[in-house]
């Protein structure tokens, strides 16, 4: 039995970007001409014959406060696309709202290469425990299930006990939910001396997963592995037995830039989840997703050729108020932009003896004995923020790799 879902996961890196590319270009064509959204935005970009990731770094973003207010004007997908029967199959409703189409695409939203990995074959029997109700990820994993020919048991959430007897009479092999669920289930069926010992694989997602956890998994002959996927995107990545990281899918084509900013990272440096889903039925390009994370460097050990990342490192959403003001990761971006010699900078807040507000915005610098720079980016900050800091100006590569802009060091008020 074959260790890949298909052929596609240990292709060439140039076989790879030159596909995704493609694709994104015969997207692009037809999204501009359906979507009055994205005719808008990327006008710019109509006449272009071939993208290339240069060109996708320069297509601005859209953000989810972007989708809800656009869906919120004219629910309920916005202006994105006009999705309908027999197209449109179901809708759901993420927090927000957000709504997310379901369309009659065999495994829409990806999760058939992530269960593989996770070991799921054609045949298991799956104990699927995230909701079925109003949002989408119950339907996410059992698109997938039903792409490898396995069967469902919609669990969905809660119900802790009637959980755990359901699976000793069952006998699945295999559990998706969250990792904290499956322990609860685990601890309840313990607890009533039922045998759950048919659980053999899992995928686990939405929300932290602990070593200690996937340890204790791991002891009741359980191979828990976890995917990174948003109700809007579907899969993003998602982990292999054998591998360090995540493995990207290979639907999406995946930017690390800097908070506040469009700019791409280099490759090891934290910055913000941009994705650019290769589906023209619910477009989605250069969607921000808000979240942290950077790439590994090298090829997987597992075998799959495509890029890795690290994994959920944090939000990206690091605004502050301060002395009254809010200051954004985008003003610090603008500030910078302004300097050729400032290379990377962040604002770190804290408090002075008398519990006022104190910030100092330190900036990478190829010297730190710059006064004119000290003081150009001193009123940079005052004209954008409307603010006063501190300037200081550190050593290149000085500052933490960890995708902040904005380091609130305040005390949280208790009383």
């Amino acid at each position: 039995m074959s260790t890949f879902y298909d052929a596609m996961e240990v292709r060439s890196t140039q076989e790879r970007v030159e596909h995704q590319f493609a694709l994104l270009s015969d997207m692009l064509a037809q999204v501009l001409r359906q979507s009055p959204y994205y005719g808008e935005l990327l006008a710019e970009f109509a006449d272009l014959e071939e993208i290339d990731a240069a060109t996708l770094a320069r297509m601005p973003l859209t953000r989810k406060s972007d989708l809800q207010a656009l869906q919120q004007e004219q629910p309920p997908f916005g202006r994105l696309t006009h999705l309908s029967p027999p197209v449109l199959t179901r809708l759901f409703a993420s927090p927000g709202p957000i709504y997310e189409p379901e369309t009659r695409r065999k495994d829409g939203w990806r999760f058939a290469r992530a269960l593989y990995a996770a070991g799921v074959r054609a045949g298991d029997l799956l104990h699927n425990c995230f909701s079925y109700h109003f949002t989408p990820a119950g339907a996410m994993v059992e698109s997938g299930a039903f792409a490898l020919e396995c069967a469902v048991f919609p669990a969905g959430t809660g119900q802790t006990e009637l959980q755990a007897r359901t699976i000793a009479d069952l006998q699945p092999r295999a559990y998706v939910g969250t990792p904290s669920f499956l322990k609860l289930i685990l601890d309840k069926g313990d607890e009533l001396g039922l045998d759950l010992g048919s659980l053999q694989k899992g995928l686990v997602s939405g929300e932290y997963f602990s070593p200690e956890l996937r340890r204790e998994f791991a002891a009741r002959g359980i191979d828990a592995l976890q995917c990174y996927a948003t109700a809007d995107l579907g899969l993003i990545a998602y982990e292999t037995a054998e591998g360090q990281g995540m493995i990207l899918d290979e639907g999406v084509i995946v930017e690390i830039v800097r908070p506040g900013t469009g700019d791409p990272v280099p490759d090891g440096e934290v910055g913000e989840v941009v994705v650019t889903c290769l589906s023209p039925v619910y477009p989605l390009i250069r969607f921000a997703t808000g979240d942290l994370s950077a790439i590994l460097p090298g090829p997987s050990p597992c075998g799959r050729t495509n890029r890795r990342i690290k994994g959920w490192l944090g939000r990206a959403d690091q605004s502050a108020k301060v002395r009254g003001m809010f200051v954004h990761p985008s003003q610090i971006a603008e500030v910078l932009s302004r300097h050729d010699k400032a290379i990377k900078g962040r604002l770190v807040l804290n408090r002075d003896a008398r519990g006022l507000d104190e910030a100092c915005l330190q900036v990478e610098a190829e010297t730190t004995e710059d006064t004119a720079l000290l003081q150009a980016l001193a009123d940079s900050f005052q004209e954008v923020t409307k603010l006063r800091a501190e300037v200081s100006l550190c050593q290149s590569g000085s500052l933490a790799n960890d995708g902040k802009v904005i380091d609130d060091l305040r005390p949280i008020e208790t009383s």
